[in-house]
């Protein structure tokens, strides 16, 4: 897979977040079993089996987003929430994708794991990752993303100096979970194989992923771990491994345990180191970021008083969204009679305003500034009158026409004046005609 990128986000304390891989043939008819089961036991209040489709789907009372969206490669989309410590309530998402690309034989079906309570986490509470996943052996659900590794067992490390290189680096990059590494100074009998995960709290149990380093591999170990992390192991002791990016809070002497007793006896030092880093700040990966936000704002299993809750602050929301659009449209109409009023102003029309729309609203108004820009363009009819006044009168008589000229004035000596009749002259030797 590809390597995490991260955001400046840091992982909250009130969640629990994992990833990885089921490599049997039905992931989610295992993940219902498990459900149904724990629901009839009285573990779980309740649980919700969901399309990735409907997950995603709009509706008046309840609009999602595209933060809801778990992706194209999402198959199936689990919700649980059972309470811990009494009254604290755990909400929880479980998505299944398809691979990226073509699914090869044995690279199983990868999950997301998103859990938060109403206040911080306490290791001791049961973990998400059982209450989705069978606690058993017979179901691997339990593969990290990275390689072959797994949780609830130990991982030797690879003998190739290439290999075991590779296999940190994709370790502190790619992988959600605590990485821990335990050299075994003498080879363990079948009490000491047994993974030191196995103290550790139900809820810091499915976090961490333990590598084993054999008795002949404690300098190549040492040498390549030192050279890609810049942490020592030391012989028959354990070092917890950094995450990139490096927090600063993390100091590799602080987290190295320089001897750990593999004979069946708890490691208490060890165990201490690893809730000490478990309860670092912890920057979140994209898709952790993006899962988180799947819970909280894609959540779809409501009790009865959440349900109401919820309805009741949608209608307020829906009633405050009317008001303001009323209130938009009130200043909009506003807005248009003061335009208005200030087109009749600057054209000399001087139309009256109209009703709502009072002088003072109007000098208020954002349109005032246009308004007084209008008006310097109005027509001053006095200043017009001293202009004509100013021109030439034969000018102006001379473009004149006959049906301007006052009654009386002749154009020309043929022109008679206005209203007199024109007869023909009499024809010649006949003037007593």
């Amino acid at each position: 897979m590809a390597e995490n990128s991260t955001s400046a986000t840091t992982a909250p304390d009130t969640a629990w977040l994992g990833r990885g891989r089921h490599l049997g043939p039905e992931p989610e008819q295992d993940v219902r079993r498990n459900l149904i089961a724990l629901k009839a036991a009285g573990v779980l209040d309740d649980f919700l089996d969901l399309d990735p489709a409907d997950a995603t789907r709009s509706s008046v009372l309840h609009p999602r987003d595209e933060a809801a969206d778990p992706g194209p490669s999402a198959r199936r989309l689990f919700e649980a929430r059972w309470r811990v410590a009494d009254d604290v309530t755990v909400r929880a998402q479980l998505t299944t994708y398809d691979p990226e690309g073509r699914r090869k034989d044995g690279e199983g079906v990868v999950w997301v794991l998103a859990a938060e309570a109403d206040r911080v986490w306490d290791a001791h509470w049961p973990s998400p990752a059982t209450m989705f996943w069978p606690d058993s052996d017979r179901v691997a659900w339990d593969h990290d993303t990275v390689g072959e590794l797994r949780l609830r067992t130990t991982n030797h490390l690879p003998k190739d100096d290439d290999e075991l290189r590779r296999r940190l680096r994709e370790s502190i990059r790619q992988s959600w979970f605590i990485h821990v590494v335990v050299h075994e100074a003498m080879t363990p009998d079948a009490t000491g194989q047994q993974p030191v995960s196995a103290f550790l709290p139900p809820g810091l149990r499915h976090r961490v992923v333990e590598h084993r380093g054999t008795p002949e591999q404690a300098q190549i170990a040492d040498f390549a771990m030192k050279r890609e992390l810049g942490v020592r192991m030391p012989r028959g002791g354990a070092v917890i491994l950094p995450v990139e990016p490096r927090s600063p809070d993390y100091d590799a002497e602080r987290f190295t345990v320089r001897s750990v007793f593999l004979d069946g006896s708890e490691p208490t030092e060890l165990l201490d180191r690893i809730a000490e880093f478990a309860a670092l700040p912890r920057p979140l990966p994209d898709e952790a970021e993006r899962a988180l936000t799947r819970l909280r704002q894609g959540w779809h299993l409501l009790t009865p008083d959440e349900e109401l809750a919820h309805a009741q602050h949608m209608v307020t929301k829906y009633a405050e969204a009317l008001d303001a659009m009323t209130k938009s449209r009130d200043l909009y109409r506003e807005a248009a009679e003061a335009a208005r009023a200030a087109l009749a102003d600057a054209s000399g029309g001087g139309a009256p305003l109209l009703s709502g729309s009072g002088p003072a609203k109007a000098e208020g108004s954002p349109l005032s500034a246009l308004t007084r820009a209008f008006g310097r363009f109005r027509r001053d009819p006095d200043k017009d009158r001293g202009k004509n006044r100013d021109k030439d009168p034969d000018k102006d008589r001379d473009k004149d026409g006959p049906e301007d000229r006052p009654e009386g004035q002749h154009e020309g000596p043929g022109t008679k004046p206005a209203g007199e009749r024109v007869t023909d002259p009499a024809p010649d030797g006949d003037p007593g005609k």
